[in-house]
């Protein structure tokens, strides 16, 4: 069965981790949706979260084919349990008349999106959510004209610990 999947992976920081975990979608004919990667509350270690699209059972072949990398930890498929999740984005919409300006922000508020740049013919906006959140945002600012929009990919992390469907690879395990 075809689902979209919300995939953490650990992995050290180290220089072409992030080449060759993602190459191992991409080989495999998965488009990666959304990609966000950063360091993780361990020194050393970085934290990715990849959002794609297919079928279960080759999902979880890459995770498994994810394991063998030796610099990747641990393998996180928060599908089917409570997770949470968020992104940011930035987006700038254009102001034309005053009435304008009013109903935007007012909008805005509704979405606790907050003003970063104010300019005469436009503001920009700082938003962080779920992926509906983003989207329905996006739909109440098409009408005024969205002129720039930038989205971080998801970042997701299980809600307990006992709620995590993981696989660690217990070669590269670190101290």
């Amino acid at each position: 069965m075809t689902h979209r999947h919300v995939l953490s992976v650990t992995v050290r920081d180290q220089p072409g981790v992030l080449v060759r975990v993602a190459g191992l979608f991409a080989r495999r004919g998965f488009n990666i949706e959304s990609l966000s990667v950063a360091q993780s509350e361990q020194s050393g270690i970085s934290r990715t979260t990849f959002v794609v699209t297919g079928e279960d059972s080759r999902i979880e072949q890459v995770e498994k084919q994810l394991q063998k990398l030796i610099d990747v930890i641990k393998v996180v498929d928060h599908t089917g349990s409570a997770f949470v999740d968020r992104e940011l984005m930035l987006i700038k919409v254009a102001v034309r008349t005053p009435d304008d300006r009013v109903e935007i922000r007012q909008i805005a508020q509704d979405f606790r999106a907050r003003i970063v740049d104010v300019d005469r013919s436009a503001l920009i906006f700082e938003l962080t959510g779920d992926e509906g959140k983003m989207n329905a945002f996006i739909e109440q600012m098409r009408s005024f004209g969205i002129l720039e929009l930038m989205r971080t990919g998801r970042v997701a992390l299980s809600r307990s610990a006992s709620d995590m469907k993981t696989k660690s690879n217990h070669r590269s395990k670190v101290a």
